[in-house]
């Protein structure tokens, strides 16, 4: 019996490692903004997008926006962080 190697039209597919990454990234982040003081996180979503870090939703101050800044920062290690909150 013969075994080849997987393949798409002759080019082997692209397998994205890094979901698991991103998940565990994303997840470490919005747990470190549930549980920040000064700062309700209820309505905020975390993603990453090409390595990034991306917030997004909305808050009830600026002081809040940048709170969860500086949290998703220090959660995120080396990944950049892009803040898309606004107020709502």
């Amino acid at each position: 019996m013969i075994f080849k190697q997987g393949t798409f039209f002759g080019e082997m597919p692209e397998i994205e490692i890094e979901f698991k990454n991103h998940a565990v990234l994303e997840e470490g982040v919005a747990n470190a903004l549930a549980v920040a003081g000064g700062l309700d996180a209820s309505d905020l979503t975390v993603t990453v997008d090409d390595n990034a870090v991306v917030l997004s939703g909305t808050v009830a101050t600026a002081a809040e926006i940048e709170r969860a800044t500086a949290v998703a920062q220090a959660a995120a290690g080396k990944h950049p962080v892009r803040n898309e909150i606004g107020l709502g």
